[in-house]
């Protein structure tokens, strides 16, 4: 039993390449690539990170290509070495609060979720006033042609009349990095009984076209002299 393992092992040294009548070539034994290493990527949370860390070249970096790959992420990648794997050298992920869309929420949380998530225009102000005011009763449905609702609100010290709910809504929520400005686009706003509010995403995606073309503008501003020099390829 020795005897065979010890010839199983000198034979593993004794690698062949024999080649078929079809031409195509085999290995006598299982062989396996020795990858060249490659580095784990740094993550940073934020665009400034990112740029800092290409303007110092601090790894002493060739050329390198920066791919934004969608509104939450940038990646900083070099050429390919001979296994043809590239470096993966930075990473940049947004930090972002969780919105949860499509959800109905109680009066309270729809009105913290609004103040804290999302950036300040009109028609958030316009929602607020509406979550604000309610009156807890049942939302009326009256007159509801599956886009404008009717809520019982109060309009004054002891006073309620019934108020239409703005539909769609055009916000801003934090959805990609900082240093960018936020996209708006448009929801469709609902509520339910209890009172309860919902927002339901409604431009198929087309903010994240935005976010990706607004972070290339950014990267470009900031990194127009490595742009310039070649060391920086910028694609989205």
């Amino acid at each position: 039993m020795i005897k065979e393992a010890l010839q199983y092992l000198i034979g593993l040294g004794n690698t062949e390449i024999l080649t078929a009548a079809t031409g195509q070539e085999y290995a006598s034994q299982p062989v396996h690539l020795i990858k060249q290493p490659t580095p784990e990527a740094l993550v940073v949370r934020n665009l400034s990170g990112l740029v800092d860390y290409l303007i110092n070249n601090f790894d002493d970096q060739p050329p390198v290509l920066v791919h934004v790959a969608s509104p939450t992420r940038v990646d900083v990648f070099s050429s390919y070495n001979q296994d043809f794997n590239r470096n993966h050298l930075i990473q940049a992920k947004a930090l972002l609060p969780r919105i949860t869309f499509g959800q109905f929420m109680d009066a309270e949380s729809f009105n913290i979720l609004l103040q804290s998530c999302f950036v300040p225009n009109d028609a958030r102000a316009i929602v607020l006033k509406v979550i604000g005011n309610l009156k807890e009763e049942t939302v009326s449905n009256i007159g509801d042609d599956g886009v404008s609702q009717q809520v019982t609100a109060k309009t004054g010290v002891a006073t309620v009349e019934n108020i239409i709910v703005p539909n769609p809504v055009a916000l801003k929520p934090f959805r990609t990095f900082v240093e960018i400005e936020q996209p708006e686009s448009e929801f469709v706003f609902r509520m339910k009984s209890g009172p309860t509010a919902a927002l339901f995403e409604a431009d198929g995606g087309a903010w994240e076209l935005t976010a990706i073309a607004r972070i290339s503008e950014y990267l470009q501003g900031a990194l127009e002299d490595e742009i310039k020099s070649g060391k920086v390829t910028i694609i989205a």
